[in-house]
């Protein structure tokens, strides 16, 4: 049986190196796309060395596409694709610069992967893509452009799923719906944070049931349902300090 390949794009966050050390375990190969690659030396040699490292500036999404595709030939196809765009941050002023880098990387730039990506898959007839989105997508909230944006990444991956069921190919999409994780770990909050391998263990567990949308950690499940629950009068009193 030939080797299973995964590429992973957003390397350098400490949630994808764990993904990727989780996905070794299955001896899977690994190409690793990040704006920083010299930064992945000590994780690359943990993983051995078949794992491919490629730099990568999404904020130029024709050259990321060129890039993913030099990729996928090298590792003949692939049968894991998972992206990780997470640009965010908050200034009660809402300047256009930090609106515009947001929709650059969570909007553009994973569209122009996303979309490379599928088509792959659909070129070769299987596949599964997943992404790491955000409950913050299922609301608005004070950082304007990342809750838009990971609204946006989760209608995307729902029309990529319809595609899979149209064209009725074995493409799984799948929607890795993460919790406010580095706020409350930030806040030391043992209900709500949890380890990155515990996180990236539920991850792949998802991922291998072919799951369409999963909370990360499962808690934030019942945070989701409740917040869907406010009205916008009483959700929108909630208070933020730049």
């Amino acid at each position: 049986m030939s080797q299973l390949s995964a590429i992973l794009i957003g390397a350098n966050s400490g949630l994808s190196q764990a993904l990727a050390l989780e996905l070794a375990k299955d001896n899977v190969r690994l190409g690793l796309m990040a704006a920083d690659t010299d930064a992945l030396a000590p994780l690359a040699e943990k993983l051995g060395p078949q794992t491919e490292l490629v730099a990568i500036d999404i904020q130029n999404p024709e050259a990321c596409r060129e890039a993913f595709e030099a990729l996928w030939q090298k590792l003949d196809g692939a049968a894991l694709v998972v992206i990780n765009t997470a640009a965010g941050g908050l200034d009660l002023d809402l300047p256009w610069a930090l609106d515009k880098t947001v929709i650059d990387i969570n909007v553009t730039g994973f569209t122009a992967l996303a979309n490379a990506a599928f088509a792959r898959m659909v070129e070769q007839k299987y596949g599964q893509l997943a992404t790491l989105t955000s409950i913050a997508g299922e609301r608005g909230g004070p950082q304007v452009a990342f809750h838009a944006s990971k609204a946006f990444q989760q209608n995307y991956l729902q029309g990529l799923r319809l595609h899979a069921q149209r064209l009725k190919l074995p493409v799984t999409i799948t929607d890795l719906r993460m919790g406010y994780l580095d706020k409350m770990q930030g806040r030391g909050s043992k209900l709500w944070s949890a380890p990155l391998p515990v996180i990236a263990q539920q991850c792949v567990k998802a991922m291998k049931k072919a799951k369409h949308t999963v909370y990360v950690t499962r808690r934030w499940r019942v945070i989701s349902w409740l917040t869907a629950l406010l009205p916008e009068y009483i959700y929108n009193k909630r208070k933020y300090k730049g």
